[in-house]
């Protein structure tokens, strides 16, 4: 008991003497001993290197997931130790509502069907963005994190502790100036010695511990080059998946047909075909559409594939399978958006923007 109180008394006139120290020091009243340049530029550097982590972890932890009560709910996840749940991202919400609708419109008509390609795109992107979230999660965020959490704090605790090495050294220089007596100096130049040794080993493991941060900037650039990576991964599939669908919907014709709009003498609604979205044609649309004139212009029949699914608009029309191969010829009178399909015994007319001509 007696020694546990001896110790509580020395640890508070060690405090006493360092808060004596450091107020003199502050008020000019006392030498404060400086640290070598060295060790100060490596102490710049390390607050500069924590400083800007934090910056850059922050900003990336907000490109990644830009609404904060998400990020709120991860956080909170994470420090429970508990798995955050899994949800649908935005590209995923919107890839599943295009793919509903496009089901309810039905998957047979080009709207529906267009729909429901886009929808799927969407989908895709959502799971891209979510690989990168991952990915950047470990690679990039996590170790960012643990420099932060884990070198930074030792780094600062060492740092504290060379504080109070630096206070207890220079109380005692100024308990040495003050010792009148021989036999006082003499335990005070002991005193100093000591203290002295103590603030140079502080001094040499801080040091190290600060020498380290190369080591993180290094570390921190090989995180670097795997987030840009993963970006750069992010971006091609997502312009690959754009591209993949940009060419489905320039070559998908915009008709619009309604089985409701029919007059009530029971003729059929006429179903009016819309240029794809591309002002310009390929050259491959260029020679479809000079066959398609060849055809129309002379009597004989040419077997067509089915580029995209068709629902007759009326009794005198033809349903239409994509992929399917039908025989087409051109009647007199016929409108020039038109030809005549055959299936077997099964007849009626079919719109030239949903096939192409065989040779």
């Amino acid at each position: 008991m007696d020694f546990n109180v001896k110790r509580l008394a020395a640890d508070a006139g060690t405090l006493f003497s360092r808060a004596v120290q450091f107020t003199e020091e502050k008020f000019g009243q006392a030498e404060k001993t400086e640290l070598d340049a060295h060790l100060e530029n490596l102490l710049t550097r390390a607050e500069t290197t924590k400083h800007w982590t934090e910056r850059i972890l922050k900003q990336t932890e907000v490109l990644l997931q830009p609404n904060p009560n998400v990020r709120i709910e991860e956080f909170l996840y994470e420090k429970l130790d508990k798995k955050v749940p899994t949800r649908m991202n935005n590209h995923e919400l919107l890839g599943q509502s295009m793919i509903d609708s496009g089901n309810e419109f039905g998957p047979g008509t080009a709207y529906g069907n267009a729909l429901i390609k886009c929808g799927e795109t969407e989908k895709q992107i959502g799971g891209a963005e979510r690989e990168l979230i991952q990915s950047s999660a470990i690679n990039f965020l996590t170790p960012f994190r643990n420099f932060l959490e884990g070198d930074f704090k030792t780094i600062l605790k060492e740092r504290k502790l060379l504080q109070n090495k630096r206070l207890d050294l220079d109380a005692a220089k100024t308990k040495l100036k003050k010792a009148k007596m021989a036999d006082a100096r003499a335990l005070a130049e002991q005193d100093l010695k000591m203290t002295q040794s103590e603030f140079d080993r502080q001094a040499e493991i801080t040091r190290l511990l600060l020498e380290g941060i190369g080591s993180t900037h290094a570390h921190h650039l090989r995180c670097l080059n795997d987030f840009v990576e993963a970006q750069m991964t992010y971006y091609a599939q997502c312009y690959q998946y754009m591209v993949d669908l940009q060419k489905q919907l320039g070559n998908f014709p915009s008709a619009f047909s309604s089985n409701n709009n029919q007059s009530t003498s029971g003729a059929a609604s006429v179903s009016v075909p819309i240029l794809p979205l591309s002002t310009s044609l390929p050259a491959s649309s260029a020679n479809a559409s000079s066959g398609f004139t060849e055809l129309q212009n002379f009597s004989g029949s040419r077997k067509a594939r089915v580029l995209y699914d068709y629902d007759a608009a009326g009794s005198n029309e033809l349903s239409l399978l994509a992929d399917e191969v039908i025989m087409v010829s051109s009647v007199p009178g016929m409108d020039s958006d038109w030809l005549m399909g055959e299936r077997g015994n099964q007849k009626g007319k079919v719109p030239i923007t949903y096939l192409e001509l065989l040779n």
